[in-house]
Order: C-alpha cells, then structure tokens, then sequence
C-alpha cells in the first residue's frame, strides 16, 4: 500500500512505502470440532476463503471456520515457526492457549527464544 508524505509547499514530495505488513498465526475451529493451525498478513480474508473452499485442502468441508485466537508477529519467519510450534502440540495444549492471550504470547516468545539460540550454533 503505497503512502504519501505530507509536505510544505516548495518542498520534495517524498513517497514512503509503508514498513512491511504484521504476519498473523490463528488457531480456528472447524465445524467438526477439529482445530487449524495458520499463517496469514489478512485473518478475516483466510478465514473468508477457507469457508469458501478456497483455503487450506484440510478445511474443506469442515467450514465455516470459527476464529479462536490470531497472534501478531513481525516478520514471516516469527509467523512459520510459531505455526510450527503451535501444529506439535495436543490439541489440550491448544486450546489453553487459544484461551488466554497471555499465555499464548509467553509460548511465543519461547519459540522466538529457542529459534534464536538454535542460530547461534
């Protein structure tokens, strides 16, 4: 989405691209009780098109989808891996987090954690 700076006449107009977009991980319910674990930069427009069968292969037929919980992130990266993560765990586990954003965020920073010292190996 492109932006323009405001400007004082007589000056440069300056263009500024606006800083990359938050990636978002949600935890969904389908229908049938099952949950999906995904990644997405728009949740509503994910969720929108997994209902429609557009989505992941796992969610059609499970729709509508209903929205647990999305987490911000700030890069891809931080996204997958927390994706990752979240898809290990038991279903339990899931819901927990899925319940209380606090612990969801403290999981999160784990994952960023123990991806950063897997780094500096």
């Amino acid at each position: 989405m492109r932006r323009l700076a405001t400007h004082e006449p007589g000056t440069r107009q300056v263009s500024t691209l606006r800083s990359v977009e938050a990636w978002f991980v949600y935890i969904a319910e389908c229908v049938d009780g099952s949950l999906y674990v995904g990644i997405a930069r728009d949740v509503a427009a994910r969720i929108a098109a997994h209902d429609a069968g557009r989505g992941a292969r796992y969610t059609r037929g499970r729709g509508p989808l209903r929205l647990l919980v999305k987490r911000r992130c700030s890069t891809q990266g931080n996204a997958l891996r927390l994706e990752m993560a979240l898809k290990r765990l038991p279903r339990e586990d899931k819901l927990v987090l899925a319940a209380s954003r606090d612990e969801l965020a403290r999981f999160a920073r784990a994952c960023r954690r123990s991806a950063s010292k897997g780094a500096r190996r």
